[in-house]
């Protein structure tokens, strides 16, 4: 009898309370977790005729809709696709413009998955003992996922996480999560250019993980605010789809600062000192929301002059800040010259339920998501 090996990865989305953007330029983030999921179970199938081969399906069931995909490949394929993808991201991290990045991206729905499983196969190919080059296993891959995309709700790096820990997981010997946390990373840089790494560092510890760089400017994680009276009264809306990927509004960020550093430096390190105060004050045994909300207002400001906050959003923010709340944009928004939406955006009130009478909000899905949700669990059947 022929046994199949499955292993389900289950991986939480995220938020991104307060420091995007600035983290990038190594100020610290508070991000959190959140109980949106995406599975992706591996299979092997050992079949000597069929050894290599991999089929890819995958559904995304976020905001009551239904897009599925599959897909047939083999491993040879697969690493030789992350390969390409690699050298293209290589080029354009010589010498980064918003044009050069644009060359790692692609049309190709399956881009991400199709990376993922490349660059964990490579692991597997190169890692002595763990995969006979000449005669690989054959693969299913089903990823289902709740994580609405291009939201910033960590779509990617759940996704990132997900495939590569499954796959590393159905096919070796266990590895440390810094394994799985390295290679996340480099399949997130192929999707986002520079990313800090904070999203796959969340996805993958789960609870709330405050990012902070060490005395080499490298971001250290750590967990944070295991409770705090006040995650509660927070609410997350959907402004709709930024016209723009993360990567293109990161890396028009990036040219932003460098042509105008004088203007760009200090206020990222405005917006890192915002969010160490917002940090504490959520920390208090009993934290005073008009200083949250002063918080939120701030490190909003601080958005909206690097470029990254819609006219439409702006209006919004404006209407829910008149009414005594206050809200941000969470993830990287989209940029000043798009009329679009700018992805999730978190609404903080101290008495939550009065938002369910702002009639301009009504228009806007609204996530009823867990914050601190559980990370990455693997089970084996």
């Amino acid at each position: 009898m022929t046994m199949f090996t499955t292993v389900r990865a289950s991986v939480p989305g995220k938020l991104i309370l307060m420091g995007e953007h600035a983290v990038v330029y190594g100020h610290p983030a508070l991000v959190t977790a959140v109980d949106l999921r995406l599975v992706a179970a591996v299979t092997q199938r050992p079949r000597p005729t069929d050894g290599g081969s991999v089929t890819i399906r995958a559904t995304e069931r976020a905001g009551g809709t239904l897009q599925a995909l599959e897909l047939h490949s083999t491993w040879a394929d697969l690493a030789s696709y992350a390969e390409s993808v690699r050298e293209r991201w290589e080029r354009y991290a010589d010498a980064p413009t918003a044009e050069g990045f644009e060359g790692v991206s692609d049309d190709d729905p399956a881009h991400l998955i199709k990376i993922a499983l490349g660059e964990a196969i490579a692991y597997l190919l190169e890692e002595p003992g763990i995969i006979p080059s000449t005669d690989p296993p054959s693969l299913t891959l089903e990823v289902e996922s709740r994580i609405p995309l291009g939201r910033g709700m960590g779509s990617s790096a759940a996704l990132a996480v997900g495939v590569v820990a499954g796959t590393l997981a159905a096919c070796g010997p266990p590895v440390a999560d810094e394994v799985v946390e390295r290679i996340a990373l480099e399949v997130e840089r192929r999707q986002h250019g520079f990313p800090s790494g904070v999203d796959g560092s969340t996805v993958l510890q789960g609870g709330m993980v405050w990012a902070e760089p060490d005395a080499r400017g490298e971001l250290q994680f750590s967990r944070a605010l295991d409770r705090s009276k006040l995650l509660a009264a927070f609410r997350v809306f959907d402004t709709g789809s930024p016209a723009e990927s993360t990567g293109t509004v990161v890396e028009a960020v990036r040219e932003r600062v460098e042509e105008e550093p004088e203007r760009y430096r200090p206020l990222l390190e405005q917006m890192g000192d915002t969010t160490r105060t917002f940090r504490s004050e959520l920390a208090e045994s009993e934290p005073e929301p008009a200083a949250v909300i002063a918080c939120i207002r701030e490190y909003e400001r601080g958005l909206e002059e690097l470029g990254v906050v819609p006219a439409e959003v702006r209006e919004l923010i404006r209407k829910i800040e008149a009414e005594g709340g206050a809200a941000k944009i969470s993830g990287a928004g989209s940029l000043e010259s798009t009329p679009a939406g700018a992805g999730c955006i978190l609404v903080f009130h101290p008495e939550p339920s009065i938002l369910d009478g702002w009639a301009f909000l009504r228009s806007l899905r609204r996530y009823d998501v867990g914050l601190g949700a559980p990370g990455l669990r693997l089970e084996a059947a």
